[in-house]
């Protein structure tokens, strides 16, 4: 990735030098530079809010509630880890996390779970079925509250910025499904 970026800052400097837009080019850099700088701290304070309220979800055991909800579906979605309750149980508590948007929580709930499921796989330099599946959910993670997106929404004009809440539900339950069904297929293929 760092070779893409490097190459595209590269080819955008060689193409502005070419066409003497130099000028336009550094004006460009630096407008876009302070828009960053502006966009993250008009989202700080959001995101600090809601991290807020999640980590007091995290602490009244909200998430230890929704994550035993969670455990019976990681059993279906997980059938090889059926009997492994301490690896399911991570497992569990990463989706959980992740639902609530609590990503600084889930990072290393995921980790755990990726570093249980590496102790019971029996061929170390392969990933296994429950790894892959656990990565391809990971990516494809359903947020209840998508507060980033919102709030990018709200600093860009939009007066409901949670009304698009429906249709990201449906796109990522779509995506995890599509992704997981994939990943079974892919698993038993290369099998």
């Amino acid at each position: 990735m760092n070779y893409i970026w490097a190459g595209m800052i590269i080819f955008s400097v060689v193409c502005a030098l070419f066409n003497a837009n130099a000028n336009e080019l550094s004006a460009g850099i630096l407008n876009s530079a302070q828009h960053a700088v502006e966009i993250s701290l008009k989202l700080l304070g959001g995101i600090c809010f809601w991290s807020g309220l999640m980590e007091i979800a995290q602490k009244s055991g909200l998430t230890r509630v929704i994550g035993k909800l969670l455990f019976p579906l990681m059993k279906i979605i997980f059938p090889e880890l059926r009997e492994e309750k301490e690896i399911l149980g991570a497992i569990s508590m990463n989706v959980t996390a992740n639902l609530l948007g609590l990503g600084n929580a889930a990072t290393p709930l995921g980790i755990e779970a990726m570093r249980l499921m590496q102790g019971k796989n029996p061929d170390k330099a392969r990933a296994s079925d429950a790894m892959v599946n656990f990565v391809v959910m990971n990516t494809a993670a359903i947020e209840l509250v998508p507060t980033t997106v919102a709030l990018i929404r709200l600093n860009s004009g939009c007066l409901t910025p949670f009304d698009i809440l429906p249709i990201v539900l449906f796109n990522s339950l779509v995506s995890l499904t599509g992704g997981l069904l994939l990943s079974k297929i892919i698993c038993r293929v290369v099998k």
